[in-house]
């Protein structure tokens, strides 16, 4: 199995939005792709409440049966399209993929 861990930092205003709109935008995209990518075996994404300097905004857990289906799950239009308004909004990513 691997587990796939997205965090972002969103610019305050970006795409004719603010920083909270955007936030919200981007989890509605994410938690959509479930839906459309059956190389998807479960998917969490999480607003942080957090005021640390040190937080992200927003984070991505998705679980894939192997790496073939992590690649699925990359190169899908669905999720191109989710990834392409993502990086108009975001100023910092982070991502770590590993097998558990």
């Amino acid at each position: 199995m691997i587990k796939h861990v997205v965090m972002w930092k969103l610019k305050d205003v970006a795409d004719g939005n603010t920083k909270l709109k955007n936030i919200d935008l981007v989890k509605d995209k994410l938690l959509k792709l479930k839906t459309v990518i059956h190389a998807i075996d479960s998917l969490e994404v999480g607003k942080n409440f957090s005021d640390s300097e040190s937080s992200y905004d927003l984070v991505l857990i998705s679980t894939h049966h192997d790496k073939d289906a992590l690649s699925e799950y990359i190169n899908h239009p669905a999720h191109k399209d989710a990834a392409s308004f993502i990086g108009r909004v975001v100023a910092e990513r982070k991502a770590v993929d590993f097998e558990f």
